[in-house]
């Protein structure tokens, strides 16, 4: 069902009015009431700003989603070829794509747990989340961002042959590689809960909550995928520096440290990173049995600063898709 332009930029503006609303009659009474001013004159005015470049690059913004869904029998049964594809031939197959992010697990776990008696935070007093279990529900996000950005970031230059082809719509190759990505997080995400259940931390409601931060990543890693498989096929170099920007990223998100034992100053600039919000969520759902709409200012940022990087990520690869088949 395709919809009018009319109703589709009259639908954003709905939506974005209810945020709006939501975010402006949002109160926490423990937190610094100037702070949450500035955090709801931010938002709303991102708001704004994201609603006037829907209703001016509309076609742009929304042909690229409308293709992904018109193409989603293909891209499903691309991504199983693809996950096929990069294990054929070996005799183990995909248990190589589990090993190496397991062995990693294992020797953190034994390094800063069992050598330097490292320890997680702690819930409430006298109750302390094993270290294991803290670094496990980190990690787990982690490499699927990893995998997903960088795989999904040379989906072109990959499948440079079929980026020749007039008839193929190439919107479709960075997403293939990402849910190709997404069946190896299936697995580790049931390593998570077999490590949470091992220390008594058993699925309850809020796991389902896993879904939901799974969906959250999928999206952002799509949405950044866009611009930086565009702009890979015309500077090689992107490559390394995403590489680069990943090993720093790791230990600028709390993965293998507490954000909460930082300064409150730090916190707020680390925050900015979105992919906090997915490990604290991760976090959340496993042991600290937290909503995530809790989280109320995070949760509306994190979705602002999605939807904008997915709207430059259209546009920067619509207008650089003619030049691709030239490049390569």
């Amino acid at each position: 069902m395709k919809i009018s332009k009319r109703l589709g930029i009259a639908l954003f503006w709905l939506v974005g009015l209810i945020m709006s609303g939501v975010i402006l009659i949002h109160e926490n009474p423990a937190a610094s009431q100037q702070m949450e001013l500035m955090k709801k004159i931010i938002s709303v005015v991102l708001i704004l700003l994201a609603g006037v470049a829907f209703t001016v690059w509309y076609d742009k913004i929304t042909s690229l989603p409308m293709e992904l869904f018109q193409s989603r029998h293909l891209i499903w049964k691309l991504a199983k070829n693809d996950f096929k594809k990069r294990y054929a031939g070996s005799y183990l197959g995909a248990v190589w794509a589990m090993a190496q992010p397991v062995v990693t697990v294992l020797m953190y776990y034994l390094v800063f747990d069992k050598i330097f008696g490292s320890k997680g935070p702690e819930l409430r007093e006298g109750v302390t989340v094993p270290f294991v279990l803290f670094l496990t529900a980190g990690l787990v996000p982690w490499f699927y961002f990893n995998e997903a950005l960088n795989n999904g970031t040379n989906a072109l230059l990959e499948y440079n042959y079929l980026v020749k082809k007039v008839v193929f719509k190439i919107s479709v190759l960075p997403i293939i590689k990402i849910i190709a990505a997404t069946f190896i997080h299936v697995f580790f995400v049931g390593v998570l809960l077999v490590v949470a259940a091992g220390y008594g931390y058993y699925p309850n409601i809020y796991t389902i909550q896993l879904v939901y931060y799974s969906l959250c990543l999928f999206i952002f890693v799509l949405a950044l995928c866009y611009t930086t498989c565009a702009v890979v096929v015309f500077f090689k170099d992107l490559s390394q520096i995403i590489n680069i920007a990943l090993q720093i990223g790791m230990w600028a998100t709390p993965i293998l440290w507490n954000l909460e034992a930082l300064n409150s100053k730090w916190v707020v600039i680390l925050k900015l990173n979105p992919l906090v919000y997915i490990v604290n969520g991760y976090r959340s759902a496993i042991y600290e049995r937290q909503w995530f709409f809790e989280d109320f200012f995070s949760t509306m940022y994190f979705w602002i600063v999605t939807a904008v990087l997915f709207g430059i990520g259209t546009m920067v690869f619509k207008r650089r898709k003619v030049h691709f088949a030239d490049v390569l």
